[in-house]
C-alpha cells in the first residue's frame, strides 16, 4: 500500500498506474454505482422541492394577483349609494316610497315539502316552455336612467340596443315607468308638478298628460289590461295605500286603508286581481287582492319582500325581490300561494339570483325571461335572466345608474 505525500493515512485504493484490468473494471463499476445513487438522490430532492415550491408559488402568486386586481377594481369602479329601487327624490324633500321596509335576515331555503313546491324537486325543473328569440328581438324595456343629476325615463330594445332617452326635465325626477297594454304609451311618476303625480306619454316621449292632482305623492302606476284604469300607490291618507283612477283622471277610489304601507300594485293579466307589497304584518309580504280591494290574501311568508313585482303572462306565477338591505335577490312564486292559509314560505319559491343586490323584476311578454336591476357590476344596471336562472345577460353599461326596468308587449 502507498502513503500520501502528506503522510499519516493509507490510500484506500491502489495507484491508477498499478491497476490490473480486473481491478480497473471493478473500480469503474463502483464509481458508476455511486454516481447513479447520487443522481437518484439528487432527482428525488429536486422533485420534492418542486412539489413544495410549485403549490406555494401558486398560492402566494394568486394571492398577490387577486390583491392587485382587487385594488384596481376598487380604484376604477365608482361607488353609488342607491341600494333600493327607489332612492329619495332629488328636488323634493318628501321620503321615497321604499323607506318603509324593516330588514330581516333572509331565511335559509330548506325546500321542505309544500303544496306548491313539487316542481322545485325535479332534477331539471321546467315549469315554463323554452324561450323564443322574439322576446328579445320584438319587444322594448323601459327603465329609469340617471342623466345630468336627474332620474329620467329611457327606452331600449330588449336585447340592449337602440337606447333612447324619452324625458328631459333635468331639474325633476321621473321614475316608475310602465307600459300600456298595447305598448304605445308609458305611464310614470314625476315631480314636475311639485308633488309626485302620475303622467302618461307616447312611446316617443311626446304628448305628456297629467293623470293625478292634489293626492300627495303618487308612485308605481300600472294600467289595467283593458287600458282604462290605473292602480297606484299614494300618500294621500298619510301612509302609502293603493288607489285606483280612470285613465282620464275620474273615478278615484281607495282600495287599501291600512295604517302601514301598501305599495307597488300590479294588475293581473285577466284584470281580476292586483298584487302589491305590504307591511301589514311587520316586514314586507307579497299580497293579492281582488280588483275592487276586497279579499286581501298573503302570497309569501318568512321572507322580507320589497317593492315592485310582476305577473307572468299566464297569471300562474309572480316574480318579486326580497332580502336584507344591500343583498336582495329575485324570486318566483306560484300565484296560487294566495289560496294557502298563510301563503308560501321560502322553500316553495324559486330563487333566480344569488348576490349582486337585485331589484324590480318583470316578466317578458312570452314569460321566458325576467328583467331586473342589479349591482353585479358595481352599480345599478339592467339585466335579464331566463326563468330557469340560466343565461344571465347585462343590457346597460351606464357610467351612472339604470334601474326600475319594465318589459313591454310585442311590437312590430
Amino acid at each position: 500500500m502507498h502513503q500520501f505525500d502528506s503522510g499519516g493515512d493509507y490510500e484506500r485504493y491502489p495507484r491508477l498506474d498499478d491497476e490490473t484490468p480486473l481491478r480497473r473494471r471493478a473500480r469503474l463499476r463502483a464509481e458508476r454505482e455511486r454516481a447513479g445513487r447520487r443522481t437518484a438522490i439528487s432527482s428525488f430532492l429536486w422533485l420534492a422541492a418542486g412539489a413544495l415550491f410549485i403549490p406555494m408559488l401558486l398560492v402566494f402568486g394568486g394571492f398577490f394577483v387577486r390583491r392587485a386586481l382587487g385594488q384596481t377594481q376598487e380604484q376604477s369602479l365608482p361607488i353609488f349609494q342607491i341600494v333600493t329601487s327607489t332612492p329619495p327624490p332629488i328636488a323634493v324633500g318628501s321620503v321615497g316610497p321604499e323607506g318603509f321596509i324593516v330588514p330581516t335576515q333572509q331565511p335559509p331555503s330548506t325546500f321542505a315539502p309544500g303544496i306548491f313546491s313539487t316542481w322545485l324537486y325535479q332534477p331539471n325543473p321546467q315549469p315554463f316552455a323554452s324561450a323564443t328569440p322574439g322576446s328579445l328581438l320584438k319587444s322594448y324595456i323601459v327603465y329609469v336612467c340617471y342623466v345630468k343629476n336627474s332620474d329620467e325615463i329611457c327606452l331600449m330594445n330588449a336585447d340592449g340596443t337602440a337606447i333612447r332617452q324619452l324625458t328631459r326635465e333635468s331639474k325633476y325626477t321621473d321614475w316608475y315607468p310602465s307600459f300600456s297594454p298595447d305598448g304605445e304609451h308609458i305611464l310614470f311618476s314625476s315631480q314636475r308638478s311639485g308633488h309626485f303625480d302620475l303622467f302618461i306619454m307616447d312611446i316617443h316621449g311626446e304628448n305628456i298628460r297629467q293623470i293625478t292632482r292634489d293626492m300627495g305623492d303618487c308612485y308605481a302606476p300600472s294600467l289595467s289590461p283593458d287600458g282604462m284604469r290605473v292602480v297606484f300607490a299614494s300618500t294621500q291618507s298619510g301612509s302609502q295605500n293603493i288607489w285606483q283612477i280612470n285613465l282620464d283622471g275620474t273615478g278615484l277610489k281607495q282600495l287599501t286603508t291600512n295604517a302601514r304601507d301598501n305599495v307597488d300594485p300590479v294588475w293581473s293579466p285577466d284584470s281580476s286581481q292586483i298584487s302589491f307589497t305590504s307591511t301589514q304584518r311587520g316586514s314586507g309580504d307579497l299580497m293579492i287582492m281582488n280588483a275592487d280591494g276586497s279579499n286581501i290574501r298573503r302570497v309569501t311568508k318568512g321572507i322580507n319582500v320589497e317593492g315592485r313585482n310582476s305577473w307572468s303572462p299566464d297569471g300562474k306565477y309572480l316574480s318579486f325581490y326580497a332580502g336584507p338591505i344591500g343583498d336582495k335577490d329575485i324570486y318566483v312564486v306560484n300565484s296560487d300561494c294566495a289560496d294557502a292559509p298563510e301563503g308560501c314560505g321560502p322553500g316553495q319559491m324559486r330563487q333566480l339570483t344569488d348576490g349582486g343586490n337585485n331589484k324590480a323584476p318583470d316578466f317578458s311578454p312570452d314569460g321566458q325571461w325576467i328583467t331586473f336591476a342589479s349591482e353585479l357590476d358595481g352599480r345599478n344596471e339592467v339585466f335579464i335572466i331566463r326563468v330557469d336562472a340560466s343565461e344571465l345577460r347585462q343590457l346597460t353599461y351606464s357610467a351612472t345608474v339604470d334601474w326600475q326596468p319594465r318589459w313591454g308587449p310585442w311590437h312590430p
